[in-house]
């Protein structure tokens, strides 16, 4: 399949995903049935989520964003040697998986997609509709239950699970990836709308992604109880059981242990450093100076998927806001997906 016949069909299906967020009330096909049985069998995956995660994928796959993409890349108009990738997905997020999905058909070659049981329903319905458009597709898509044919791996998982796939992947080419969070750097001097920005940055998917924003560092003296008004900005997310419980877990574990903290009603701040936070935890630290903060980051640059903040002398930094809205490069763990595939 010609290059240009992949980027238009993706551009179609960036088209119908902004319709289908502005008119699904009226609209009835699988791809609404799947974000209903999504948000039935995983009670992670809210409505509200499903579509956010809808329309930052509708966004980064327009035609113009696509083209501007390619053009760092030397992309052959065609692709004569199709090597199958397998691709094992998450399912801590709704479709954490489509862009590994879309980088591989991209590529010209043939995906071969492990879905979690916990995000099973989503892809299949977008890469049906993405069929639709281009027919010569179907026989480039494949979802299984294990791998067992591949020439590639691309691997996402749980640091534990990490070393399991570098045990049975690794005489592959491959890409595996492990646990990362997100941090983001304060100064004071935020405006409102950047903190109500880092709130969702924060809260969005309930935290559970690798860019979630779990740590702040903070400069010393600075006022915790503005972030946290700004916070509850968010409050809704204590409708959600599962959130809830986690809440209250950690609330009674650290008033039992008589650990200091702060909280209003619905996340919880704590003096802490890691960068791991659980759910409904964000970890805080104090920074003396920006020159020592960057060491520190750089130093743990594997930990570190996002450094949101708008300190412009904070390396690698992106604005507040935009961590749950990646572009096309910006690669999960940093590695070029495209490079790779193109290479091997």
């Amino acid at each position: 399949m010609k290059l240009s016949k992949r980027i238009e069909a993706f551009g179609k299906l960036s088209d119908y995903l902004i319709n289908f967020q502005i008119n699904n009330t009226s609209i009835n096909d699988n791809l609404k049935n799947a974000i209903n049985l999504a948000s039935i069998h995983n009670r992670w995956f809210t409505i509200d989520n499903i579509s956010y995660a809808i329309s930052s994928i509708a966004s980064s796959i327009e035609k113009k964003s696509i083209e501007d993409w390619i053009k760092n890349y030397d992309f052959p108009e065609n692709n004569k040697n199709i090597r199958k990738i397998g691709v094992i997905m998450a399912g801590n997020l709704p479709l954490v998986g489509f862009h590994d999905f879309f980088y591989v058909l991209m590529s010209g070659n043939h995906v071969v997609a492990k879905l979690s049981s916990e995000d099973k329903y989503l892809l299949p319905a977008i890469a049906e509709k993405l069929i639709e458009f281009e027919p010569a597709f179907a026989n480039l898509i494949s979802f299984v239950e294990k791998l067992e044919t591949f020439d590639a791996v691309i691997a996402t998982g749980s640091n534990n699970s990490a070393r399991y796939f570098e045990y049975y992947f690794g005489k592959q080419p491959h890409i595996i990836r492990k646990n990362r969070n997100s941090v983001a750097v304060l100064s004071g001097n935020e405006s409102k709308n950047e903190l109500i920005a880092l709130g969702n940055d924060i809260t969005r998917y309930f935290g559970m992604g690798c860019r979630n924003v779990s740590k702040l560092f903070l400069p010393k003296d600075y006022n915790l109880n503005c972030l946290l008004d700004i916070l509850t900005n968010y409050s809704n997310i204590l409708d959600n059981t599962k959130y809830y419980n986690n809440y209250e877990y950690y609330k009674s574990i650290y008033l039992i242990n008589l650990l200091p903290f702060y909280d209003n009603g619905s996340t919880i701040l704590k003096e802490e450093n890691l960068i791991s936070s659980p759910i409904s935890v964000v970890y805080y630290e104090f920074y003396e100076n920006i020159e020592n903060l960057n060491r520190y980051l750089a130093d743990n640059t594997q930990q570190i998927q996002c450094i949101v903040t708008n300190n412009t002398a904070i390396n690698g930094a992106i604005p507040f806001g935009s961590a749950q809205s990646p572009t096309l490069m910006d690669y999960a763990d940093g590695v070029d997906v495209m490079e790779f595939l193109l290479k091997t």
